[in-house]
């Protein structure tokens, strides 16, 4: 399988479908969700989905109420307008890296797999994981490796990449691995790689720039009473969904009028963030980190 949809019942039924509603599902990876979404729609809705990865294309639905962009979600109101869609009733986004990305050796997410350094979930792009390591300065990575992910050592990780580059690029997983096995520490080896590819990963795909246009974007598009079903699988990627659903943005800002009042543009359907339950955990252990939240244009 391509890729087991997490939370897929509890997501689907937090859009509250309208089934003559134009949907987004806007991380399409092996169309779990959208063809839960076409499921639930008429003759007359419509379903337009969003991937940067080609593989993801190979899953394309035949379905005249499907539409696949080939594209980044961050540029979703840029496509809202190509198609001349005046509002939607729901946007669909689950955040992970699809599980295809990361079985697949070759394309370089999983540290336990080898391969070469390069992260891309749009092949097409140029900047790899290893042109990062290899080219980045000393003060930008140490930005990366303490902006998006939770090691404690930053600085010494930084200092073993800058001495080892100076003598040779890095091209391959392994010989990252065996550089930085010095700094990890004791008993949590597996943690640490996972929190470093991690960080490499976001920066390489630009991902928190992307998730926060895109974000900021979503009370400009959904109709009234449209809704927002948001997965995340860590704390980068759900503080800015909070965020937007408190404030209106996501930085957290709270904007009030000359009157002093507040007029949110979102509303929460679920106070509890909603996660998955034992038996999905145990069916797809992927799935254990999952965030659902879901809003309302009011």
């Amino acid at each position: 399988m391509y890729h087991k949809p997490v939370l897929l019942n509890e997501s689907i039924e937090g859009l509250n479908i309208n089934p003559n509603g134009i949907y987004f599902d806007v991380t399409f990876g092996g169309g779990g969700h959208s063809k839960e979404i076409l499921k639930n729609l008429s003759e007359k809705g419509r379903l337009y989905a969003i991937d940067r990865d080609p593989d993801a294309h190979e899953n394309t639905i035949k379905d005249k109420r499907f539409t696949l962009i080939y594209g980044n979600f961050r540029y979703i109101k840029n496509y809202i307008e190509f198609y001349k869609l005046e509002s939607i009733d729901g946007i669909l986004a689950d955040f992970g890296v699809s599980s295809h990305q990361f079985d697949i050796s070759d394309r370089g997410f999983s540290f336990r797999l080898g391969g070469n350094l390069d992260m891309r979930m749009n092949p097409e792009q140029t900047t790899k994981a290893s042109d990062i390591l290899n080219k980045y300065s000393d003060e930008d990575l140490y930005k990366i490796f303490r902006t998006y992910c939770d090691i404690h050592n930053p600085g010494k990780l930084v200092k073993s990449i800058i001495e080892y580059r100076q003598q040779k690029d890095f091209e391959d997983i392994e010989s990252f691995i065996e550089l930085i096995k010095p700094v990890m520490p004791y008993q949590r080896e597996i943690k640490y790689q996972a929190q470093v590819f991690q960080a490499l990963r976001i920066e390489v795909n630009d991902e928190i720039n992307s998730l926060n246009e895109f974000l900021d974007s979503i009370p400009y598009l959904l109709t009234i009473g449209g809704r927002l079903s948001a997965i995340s699988y860590h704390s980068l990627e759900d503080k800015p969904v909070k965020n937007l659903i408190k404030t209106g943005n996501t930085r957290g800002e709270l904007q009030k009028d000359f009157y002093g009042q507040t007029n949110l543009p979102l509303k929460a359907i679920n106070r509890k963030i909603i996660i998955p339950n034992e038996k999905e955990i145990n069916e797809n252990p992927r799935a254990k980190s999952a965030k659902l939240r879901i809003a309302e244009k009011i």
